[in-house]
């Protein structure tokens, strides 16, 4: 059973990224405005609790000073203070600062004193005892907070009690209990939360669909390479990746262009050789047959003529043998080199390699021209043989098609670390038009078939695939009548 398609998938997985990001960004605004807020009704519980204690000192202050007017001490002074204190206090000054707050008075006993409301008590008793005893403003909480609640309901902040020392002269030194009711503050959150949630599902949806369009765009893309996939499946090379413009997309898009023109080369390439082996194979094996019915039909008779077909015979497999070892070399070459490492002198092998091909070539009376004895070594690190087999083709085709009583010279040298060699005869020469073809598999300008020379057109491509593998380069230059140039560029190595 099939799974889910990429479009599903991509389409879940940008809801859930959609969801994560911005329910993340929610959630962080939230908890900076309800932090926010909690502070800001922290600090309101501090200033009303400094407020109160200032208001209650100095009223406790100027009771106490009214009651020793009337005679009274001790006891009955302290008492006539506070109901002086209970009666004359009026918060209503400090309304706009005290407004939403809960204020209680407590004796040094710790038992209630006064509160404009009646309140016995806020907050933590135990609190109230360490503020009396450590004399500095001890903080207990009323009412908990519930840290969500503002996402899905009315927001709940926490309400803290200040419980603050305060001087009653002649009594001692009391507590004073402020709590701030934050519902200022739980309104904020409150008018915050829908516009909060508006934005988040409107974010939502606007990245999802953003994110639906660019995957659109990139499936848009998967479809045509599926459909150029096909083609090529199909055995249409010519197909193309349409061009996307100057990003990623497009850099893709030329990547697989290119793949598809190489591989549109190397099918016809193959195609070409494929043809070319057969057509050079062909050529043998049809003399070979003739011959064949030829001593069958009168070699028996005729010693000449048996001699004669024999002879041909041999000729013809001979030429199918080399074909066979030229198209050998060139598979090996293609399937990767085994290279050794050997120090060896380039002049050395270079003068091996003439002197060699010019006892082949004796009856054209060439004059061959190379390194002499005495100059100085040219060391290289590479494969010797490798080397000895291109250098060899090279001197072999300038021999070839260089006329009688004509010169085929050879040159080396070092350049940094790279050896050059170049092969110059003064023969035929290439034309023009021929010359980007003369490394092709199988390729004979008609200037070397109308000379009637031998060979199948693979050497210099074998040649070139070992220049190639082991990281060298092969160039021609050449004009027609002028003769031909070879320059090899093989790699030095270290010696």
């Amino acid at each position: 059973m099939r799974g889910w398609s990429l479009r599903t998938w991509l389409l879940v997985v940008s809801i859930a990224f959609a969801a994560v990001v911005v329910g993340g960004i929610a959630l962080v605004s939230y908890v900076i405005v309800s932090g926010g807020m909690s502070f800001v009704a922290n600090d309101r519980t501090t200033t009303r609790s400094e407020v109160a204690k200032g208001l209650i000192e100095r009223e406790y202050y100027q009771a106490s000073i009214e009651a020793r007017r009337e005679g009274l001490t001790g006891k009955a002074a302290q008492e006539r203070a506070l109901e002086l204190m209970s009666a004359e206090l009026d918060l209503r000054p400090a309304q706009a600062i005290l407004n939403r707050s809960d204020v209680a008075l407590f004796g040094p006993d710790l038992k209630p004193m006064w509160s404009p409301v009646g309140q016995t008590g806020l907050g933590d008793a135990a609190s109230r005892e360490i503020a009396l005893e450590r004399r500095r403003a001890i903080r207990s909480v009323v009412r908990e907070p519930r840290t969500w609640a503002g996402l899905f309901g009315p927001a709940q902040l926490a309400v803290v009690a200040v419980h603050t020392p305060v001087d009653l002269p002649g009594l001692g030194t009391g507590v004073l209990d402020v709590a701030y009711r934050p519902t200022t503050e739980e309104a904020v959150i409150d008018s915050v939360r829908l516009p909060m949630l508006t934005l988040a599902i409107m974010s939502t949806l606007l990245m999802v669909l953003l994110i639906q369009a660019s995957m659109q765009w990139i499936l848009r893309l998967v479809d045509t390479l599926r459909r150029a996939a096909d083609s090529i499946d199909a055995g249409q090379l010519d197909a193309r990746m349409p061009d996307m413009g100057t990003n990623e997309v497009g850099d893709l898009a030329r990547s697989i262009n290119r793949l598809l023109e190489r591989l549109q080369r190397r099918s016809a390439a193959q195609v070409r050789f494929v043809a070319d082996a057969s057509h050079e194979l062909a050529t043998p094996v049809a003399g070979i047959r003739g011959y064949v019915n030829i001593l069958r039909a009168w070699g028996a008779e005729d010693p000449v003529v048996s001699q004669e077909a024999i002879d041909a015979i041999d000729r013809e497999s001979g030429r199918m043998a080399r074909l066979t070892s030229d198209l050998l070399s060139l598979l090996h070459t293609e399937q990767g080199l085994v290279l050794k490492q050997e120090i060896f002198d380039v002049n050395v092998i270079v003068r091996q390699r003439l002197a060699a091909i010019a006892s082949k070539w004796l009856h054209k009376d060439l004059e061959f021209e190379g390194p002499e004895e005495e100059e100085e070594s040219l060391l290289a690190r590479s494969d010797p043989d490798r080397f000895e087999d291109v250098v060899s083709t090279l001197i072999d085709n300038a021999a070839k098609y260089t006329p009688n009583g004509g010169s085929v010279r050879v040159s080396t040298k070092a350049q940094r670390d790279m050896v050059i060699v170049q092969v110059s005869d003064t023969g035929v020469g290439i034309p023009t038009e021929d010359l980007p073809h003369v490394f092709d598999r199988f390729y004979r300008s008609d200037v070397s078939r109308s000379g009637g020379e031998g060979g199948f057109g693979l050497g210099l491509s074998i040649a070139k695939s070992i220049v190639e593998g082991v990281g060298g380069d092969i160039t021609v230059e050449s004009a027609l009548g002028q003769g031909t140039t070879f320059s090899l560029v093989w790699p030095r190595g270290r010696v």
